[in-house]
């Protein structure tokens, strides 16, 4: 392939839909609703490879604030793979979130092709399954119940950077489910379950203790009855992984969450669910 025939440009709002089409393809079951909420982060921050008006391949870098940055949603088609396109678009995506520490989920197998990035590895997310259903709980609350301000608060003490515009949509998407545990009237915990092409997924899973995680994590498996349920744990909090293993999920495969300036801020023994591979 001629790389000179190739452009990378920025993608508008309607395009991220043939971008989560492709993510499916590969197998990585994107949620119904995400291309809203993802680009609600950056609109700035998706790219797509395209030779004579052919899409070739696409990527996202975006930018949550002026420290922190995530790539993903990094696909190029298989007829195209292994002639530079993946290239000219990560050089182009990461020349957007550039100053930033800046994070991804890599396959475990090409860790070095980020490494030549200056990208870090920093710990493992593996993905687990179960079946949806059983009985909620006593003692969680709708999330909608509670105040937005003290939500965006909670999260900014686990995620990297604030991302209040990301979450309005996020914990209320159509066919999903978003619940809180409060203690002393404070957020102590929330998740959230989001319908995908295939089940549901459930993230972010944040809680100040195992004890809530798990709580949080039974509710939203009561609102899936009879359908496949994915969690995606960070190794770095052993309380996740044991949560999966108390619940008796199965691990799918895993990836090599990885950063260019080390791990950032923020609680990661409160996490017992990533928010998404896609957008950290």
């Amino acid at each position: 392939m001629n790389m000179e025939d190739v452009v990378v440009r920025r993608m508008c709002k309607a395009e991220l839909g043939l971008a989560l089409d492709w993510a499916a393809a590969e197998g990585w079951n994107p949620g119904l609703n995400d291309a809203e909420s993802f680009y609600a982060v950056d609109p700035e921050g998706f790219f797509i490879a395209e030779r004579a008006g052919e899409a070739l391949g696409c990527v996202c870098a975006v930018a949550y604030d002026e420290t922190f940055g995530y790539v993903g949603l990094f696909i190029v088609r298989p007829p195209y793979r292994g002639a530079g396109v993946g290239l000219r678009l990560l050089n182009v995506a990461l020349r957007h979130v550039q100053g930033r520490n800046v994070g991804l989920d890599a396959a475990i197998e090409i860790q070095d092709i980020y490494q030549r990035y200056g990208f870090k590895f920093a710990y493992r997310n593996i993905r687990h399954q179960c079946v949806g259903g059983g009985q909620a709980p006593a003692g969680l609350t709708e999330l909608a119940s509670v105040p937005f301000d003290e939500v965006t608060r909670y999260d900014a003490t686990v995620f990297p950077a604030a991302r209040a515009k990301f979450l309005s949509l996020w914990i209320a998407q159509p066919g999903g489910a978003s619940l809180a545990f409060m203690r002393r009237r404070e957020l102590a915990g929330y998740g959230v379950l989001r319908p995908c092409r295939t089940g549901y997924k459930i993230g972010p899973l944040f809680a100040d203790d195992p004890q809530i995680a798990d709580a949080l994590f039974q509710g939203l498996c009561a609102r899936a009855e009879g359908a496949p349920v994915f969690l995606d744990t960070p190794e770095a909090n052993p309380e996740a992984i044991e949560l999966t293993k108390r619940r008796g999920l199965t691990p799918l495969f895993d990836t090599a969450r990885m950063f260019t300036s080390g791990m950032p801020p923020g609680l990661i023994e409160h996490c017992y669910g990533v928010t998404t591979f896609e957008l950290g």
